[in-house]
């Protein structure tokens, strides 16, 4: 698998500040047939950024690579940068992400940056993408364990990170503090099954009761979060990306 996922990152256009792996590998919850899902950030050359013909902002990689299903997606520095300062809980994710397949001595530092661009808005993300993903589950028929375990996830996530500053994106590192009994079997099924397992045996009434209940609560620590209400580490990412940009 290593080897996979180093030849894609090898035949990239442009240098990587960073690569790793998202989605259900990074989440904790990966089928037998779950792709790889890589996410990170290159650094276009001055001569494509100052000219009339723009770089490549962002570039989208679908390949198989001896089997292995490989979907990769990274953004110029600039975009990333500028994605990192909105309320997007995503590239958070992909910045904090421990399944580092591409690193530099930059991204440490973009790590230690970051931290001043977490907000208690980021909880907004969490809710929304929690909505959208119960929806899903709710109205398919036959329902699917996916679904249910991301509205579980990522309310899980937004929860900790209000409460602690910290980006926790794995479930089953999440339940170790929040210990709900239902999780491990969930997952458990994900592992065990196909991409679409199903939940043919599910109690919709009692997740409806714990997805409330916990979206609640996300509600409620956005309210008491200590976390600030705007980033505050806009020129120190600036300044790392003009040194990066004159660099390349």
């Amino acid at each position: 698998m290593r080897e996979q996922l180093s030849t894609v990152i090898a035949n990239q256009p442009y240098p990587l500040l960073f690569a790793t792996i998202s989605g259900a590998h990074l989440y904790g919850f990966p089928s037998p047939d779950s792709d790889y899902d890589l996410r990170g950030s290159h650094i276009l050359p001055v001569k494509e950024v100052v000219g009339l013909n723009p770089g490549r902002e962002t570039i989208e990689v679908s390949e198989v690579q001896q089997g292995l299903d490989i979907d990769l997606v990274t953004h110029d520095i600039k975009k990333f940068f500028s994605l990192l300062l909105k309320k997007n809980g995503y590239v958070l994710e992909q910045l904090y992400s421990p399944l580092i397949v591409h690193t530099t001595p930059e991204h440490e530092e973009l790590k230690a940056i970051a931290k001043g661009c977490i907000t208690r808005h980021h909880s907004h993300h969490y809710l929304g993408f929690a909505h959208t993903q119960w929806r899903l589950f709710e109205k398919e028929r036959p329902r699917r364990v996916k679904p249910l375990l991301y509205v579980y996830r990522v309310l899980l996530t937004g929860i900790y990170l209000m409460k602690t500053g910290a980006v926790e994106a794995n479930l089953a590192v999440l339940n170790e503090t929040f210990k709900l009994p239902y999780i491990p079997d969930l997952i458990a099924r994900k592992l065990a099954g196909a991409e679409k397992s199903l939940l043919e045996d599910t109690n919709v009434t009692f997740h409806l009761r714990e997805y409330e209940r916990l979206y609640g609560e996300l509600q409620a620590v956005y309210q008491s979060s200590f976390l600030p209400e705007a980033p505050s580490c806009q020129q120190d990412l600036n300044d790392l990306l003009v040194r990066l940009r004159l660099k390349s």
